[in-house]
């Protein structure tokens, strides 16, 4: 730095609301990640001994339905004695507004199917892992929604936040987790390409005689792939010309997986552009040939 100081360029600095931005995405991202664990440890323990519940749910294990049943029936027995109101009761209390008494009609002939049992004292077992795993769900479900709440206003307050809300696919929460890990300098990219590698949406090519392979960037920002990875997923049912170039990529023989990097790439150019130009995001000049093509 003494003697080459001019080969180099500052080191970027993001802004404060930025980096309050980033901690709170990745602490709302980390809560996600436990919740969906725990979701995944009740899951496995309900279909050891209570096939009931995961008929009653099935995914949604984490909704607040299935954690307000779960809290007060854990085991089939008490699943089998709930009544209709009662089941009712739970969900109305658990911030259901509407269609209470249909739900619970549904939720209580699941319930009460006929299916195999667990010997007792294996069952009294799981019924307390499964007790004490809704209430960590029920717990991270709180805090997940305290945490986008704060999430949503400090975004909101960032310069950045009407473009990046412009762009398909990206709400608050995914927006503000790639703002937050892109930063706000606009010094940090030089261009396009290096916004793209550091997303590790760019792919590699190795290359060796007469070989030569394409293949995903291993070396990035976990956090910000994953973010780009569901934004492009987001945003296919949001832009026709997302949609198109996704088709595109598929029939080029691309695995979904492959489309929707390609696509992700492509989304962070576009982005890219936005952000330099300060202008939000327009579908004709976002794919001029794919829209022409589409007419």
């Amino acid at each position: 730095m003494r003697t080459d100081r001019h080969n180099h360029r500052p080191i970027a600095g993001d802004s404060e609301l930025a980096d309050a931005i980033k901690l709170l995405t990745r602490a709302h991202q980390s809560f996600v990640w436990d919740r969906q664990r725990h979701v995944n440890r009740l899951r496995n323990a309900l279909r050891e001994f209570y096939p009931q519940a995961l008929e009653a749910f099935g995914t949604e294990l984490a909704h607040r339905d299935a954690v307000a049943v779960l809290g007060v029936a854990p085991t089939p027995e008490l699943g089998r004695c709930l009544s209709r109101s009662k089941i009712a009761g739970a969900l109305t209390r658990a911030g259901r507004q509407r269609n209470a008494e249909t739900r619970a009609e549904k939720i209580q002939a699941a319930l009460r199917s006929e299916q195999l049992q667990a010997p007792q004292t294996v069952t009294r077992a799981y019924g307390s892992i499964v007790s004490s795993l809704v209430t960590l769900i029920a717990g991270l479900n709180d805090q997940i929604a305290g945490l986008e709440q704060e999430l949503e206003e400090a975004f909101e307050d960032h310069p950045d936040a009407k473009i990046l809300r412009s762009l398909p696919g990206l709400g608050t929460v995914l927006g503000a987790r790639v703002l937050a890990e892109f930063g706000d300098d606009r010094t940090r990219y030089l261009d396009a390409r290096g916004r793209k590698n550091y997303a590790g949406t760019s792919p590699i090519t190795k290359a060796s005689g007469t070989k030569r392979v394409v293949l995903a960037r291993f070396a990035r920002n976990e956090q910000l792939f994953d973010a780009c990875f569901l934004w492009a997923f987001s945003s296919l049912t949001k832009s026709p010309g997302a949609r198109a170039y996704y088709d595109l990529q598929r029939a080029r023989g691309k695995t979904n997986n492959q489309a929707l990097r390609s696509l992700a790439n492509r989304l962070v150019g576009i982005l890219h552009g936005c952000l330099r130009h300060r202008q939000p995001y327009d579908e004709s000049v976002a794919w001029p040939s794919l829209m022409e093509r589409a007419a």
